[in-house]
């Protein structure tokens, strides 16, 4: 008896213990709930995304007169996703036939208005705009295409988007997703028990978690709260957290968090959320503007972004797809002809085109940096910032096909050094101090070294400018100076002594200043650099845009001087704008989610040299071009192009550089190895020949600075420096000198002998000796 009292007892205490513990996990259970609840609550009534900040170009403005082509329009179009049509009834679908264009353009906010979507009609001429009419036929005077996406700038984990509003979404999208991914998410609560049955079935008898009976709700949850990991625990939280959310919020809501944040591929080290940015990616079109093959597409990879990725397994990616149409069908989403037609239509992406992010990434990689001095990094990744840019993408397709051509001539040459080249091109409007184009090398939508912005070469004859610069603003010289160009040999301070010659081991004696800059004779420019200072050179280096001074060593006077190819953009577009110094810059505005225009860098304008002393220098720039080592750009360029520039070769031929500039454009363009080998180029053969290549096919306008008040044109024998006449062809050239000063006479050339000329040399690029001229390679002590 008492043995069962006790067997009793302990049943009594077990139940209350099993009651306690039942009680102790359902409160528990309920604390859980009720922690889950509220984050879901919390979280997903103030969501909000990380949303980078978007990058634009340029926009290209349409107006009678704007350069620009037919054909060369129709294939703006299409990069930024127009859609070719019969009837281009609504925004982002154009029409050709010849001459003229029918294009429906899109809506797009500017930094200074909204700009309504509309339908336009070009007419074109030869390589211009003729005429831009509305639908009624009236005349617009000028409007804008809407710019290219050009990147975005998103935080270390790569998460990237472009959020859409419900309005924004073809009504297809989320019928389609419905009816692949999850026919009962209307009616079910946030979990589908069904497919979780089955699921179960499956991954008990794996021992894993091999398939999923994930309801879109769910799908969202893993994605927006949760991580990675594949547990029966996080999919129970899964599960209690999707219903929460349906619980919670209209269907509505839950479908459009979803196409906001799900992923769907990889473009490098950026993830691609949302089918807003995957639109753009794969088709390079906002969302809206997807047919029924596209939006087939894009549901197929939402079962795995990886596996049917349409780049790498363009195959599986197609059977998917078409699976998806025919689930359509069958579900009565579309009818079967139009699944049908679309089946037999290509996948659509493109292997050649870019995508949105990947198009410059060099170009991107300097807005970042500028970005950086005004913004919090968080603002840059996550506030939904609006960055306007300076790129103009005609200009910059131009600069890379330029250096890709030239470059890949040299492969083709048969010199072992030629072969292998990188090269950069850097193109500035002067005035602005804009950067309209840059190229970071051959391959120019790689992602990796910049070589714009960071690699630091010497930089040979593109100092020779400064330091004719700098005597020029002592009042001590002028063009026609005459100055030694004579064997050196100077003592330097450690005990070693420097010996640097002429390109042509020649010595020419005594000779003017503006013979000794074009020619780029390093003998001649030592003099004057050593007469004038070492100091003040280096102080010229500062004064037009160098952040640093450089050494202060005799090398310095020929080049040296360790410079990225940003950098002597900056000290020769000061030389290009007239002597005034605006610091470069590839932003033009920057607006916020909602619109509003914030901080953008301001145009900054700063007198670096004297009027007198730049426009002096300049015009013997023109002479460089016109009779010295930018001769043979001339073959490339209109005869009537006024344009002034230098070579540069670093010693033992190991950089070829190229600046110069017309009116509207500067180019910087930078041959070499990545290993810093030789490449046997000079400026003349290397960097010249990219920047002719370049220069010779855009629209610019002829260099013609103001001549000052205080200054006059007179004409000078290119060799001697002495007074002559404009009727001694092949010796005179005109060049200004400060009023009143004296030139020594020479004795005039017969009048009537032959025409004027305006400085111009019709002879070959040589001097009287027969001594072809090519740029002399700076030499290091």
């Amino acid at each position: 008896m008492a043995r069962r009292r006790r067997r009793s007892g302990t049943r009594r205490q077990l139940e209350r213990g099993f009651v306690v513990l039942t009680l102790l996990l359902v409160v528990a259970a309920l604390v859980l709930v009720l922690v889950l609840d509220r984050r879901v609550t919390a979280q997903f009534e103030g969501r909000r995304w990380t949303l980078p900040a978007r990058v634009y170009a340029q926009p290209i403005d349409l107006y009678s007169g704007q350069q620009l082509s037919a054909k060369r329009f129709a294939a703006e179009l299409e990069r930024l996703g127009y859609l070719a049509v019969a009837k281009p009834d609504r925004p982002g679908t154009y029409r050709r036939r010849g001459d003229e264009v029918s294009v429906h353009v899109r809506a797009f906010r500017f930094a200074d208005e909204l700009q309504p979507a509309r339908a336009l009609r070009l007419r074109f001429t030869g390589e211009a705009i003729e005429s831009v009419e509305d639908a009624s036929g009236s005349e617009v005077p000028v409007t804008r295409l809407d710019p290219m996406l050009i990147g975005s700038i998103f935080p270390i984990h790569g998460e990237d988007r472009i959020v859409v509003s419900p309005a924004e979404v073809p009504p297809l999208l989320p019928e389609a997703l419905k009816a692949v991914e999850d026919r009962k998410f209307e009616t079910h609560r946030g979990v589908n028990p069904l497919a979780i049955l089955r699921a179960l079935f499956v991954n008990v008898r794996a021992g894993q978690i091999e398939q999923g009976g994930s309801t879109l709700t769910q799908q969202l949850v893993k994605s927006y709260f949760l991580d990675s990991r594949r547990t029966f625990r996080r999919k129970a939280e899964e599960a209690v957290m999707a219903m929460i959310l349906d619980a919670r919020f209209e269907k509505a809501d839950i479908m459009n968090a979803y196409i906001n944040e799900i992923y769907l591929g990889q473009d490098g080290q950026r993830a691609v959320h949302g089918f807003g940015l995957a639109s753009q990616f794969y088709f390079g079109k906002p969302l809206a503007e997807l047919n029924l093959e596209e939006i087939a597409l894009m549901v197929a990879i939402v079962r795995g972004p990886s596996y049917y990725d349409p780049r790498r397994h363009p195959e599986r990616a197609l059977e998917r797809r078409n699976l998806v149409l025919r689930v359509l069908a069958d579900q009565g989403v579309v009818g079967a002809d139009a699944a049908e037609r679309a089946s037999k239509r290509p996948l659509g992406v493109g292997e050649g085109g870019r995508r949105a992010g990947s198009f410059f990434p060099a170009f991107l990689d300097l807005v970042r940096r500028q970005l950086r001095s005004d913004y919090e990094e968080s603002d840059l990744t996550e506030a939904g910032l609006t960055v306007f840019a300076t790129l103009d993408p005609l200009l910059q397709e131009k600069a890379e096909l330029a250096l890709a051509e030239e470059l890949e001539r040299h492969d083709k040459s048969g010199r072992k050094a030629a072969k292998g080249l990188e090269g950069v091109v850097v193109v500035t409007t002067p005035q602005t101090g804009e950067i309209v184009a840059l190229v970071g090398g051959r391959r120019a939508s790689f992602d990796g070294f910049n070589r714009a912005l960071d690699a630091r070469r010497p930089i040979g004859s593109l100092a020779k400018p400064l330091v004719y610069l700098a005597a020029l603003e002592t009042g001590r010289y002028t063009p026609a100076t005459v100055v030694d160009d004579a064997p050196i040999d100077l003592k330097l301070p450690n005990g070693d002594r420097w010996k640097p010659g002429n390109f042509d081991k020649k010595v020419r004696g005594p000779v003017p200043l503006v013979r000794a800059l074009t020619q780029s004779l390093n003998l001649a420019t030592v003099d004057v650099g050593l007469d004038v200072g070492l100091g003040r050179v280096a102080k010229t280096f500062e004064q037009l845009g160098l952040e640093e001074a450089p050494s202060e060593l005799p090398s310095m006077l020929l080049g040296a001087t360790n410079l990225s190819p940003f950098e002597v953009t900056q000290l020769y577009n000061t030389l290009a704008n007239g002597g005034f110094r605006s610091p470069l810059r590839a932003v033009r505005a920057v607006v916020d989610e909602e619109g509003k225009a914030l901080k953008a860098p301001e145009l900054e304008v700063t007198e670096a040299s004297s009027p007198e002393a730049i426009y002096a220098l300049d015009r013997m720039l023109i002479e460089v071009m016109n009779r010295g080592t930018g001769r043979p750009a001339r073959q490339s360029l209109p005869p009537e192009l006024v344009v002034a520039g230098k070579t540069g070769t670093s010693n033992d031929y190991r950089d070829s550089w190229f600046a110069g500039f017309s009116g509207a454009h500067l180019v910087v363009a930078w041959v070499g190895h990545d290993d810093n080998s030789p490449t046997g180029l000079t400026g003349t053969t290397g960097g010249l020949a990219v920047w002719s290549r370049l220069m010779g096919s855009i629209v610019t306008s002829s260099f013609e600075p103001m001549l000052p008040d205080s200054m006059e044109h007179r004409w000078i024998d290119y060799y001697t420096g002495r007074e002559t006449s404009p009727y001694c062809n092949g010796s005179a050239v005109s060049l200004p000198f400060v009023e009143g000063v004296w030139l020594e006479p020479s004795i005039e050339c017969p009048p009537g002998a032959v025409e004027p000329v305006e400085g111009a040399y019709p002879g070959p690029a040589m001097v009287p000796d027969g001594t072809v001229i090519q740029d002399a390679p700076a030499q290091v002590p």
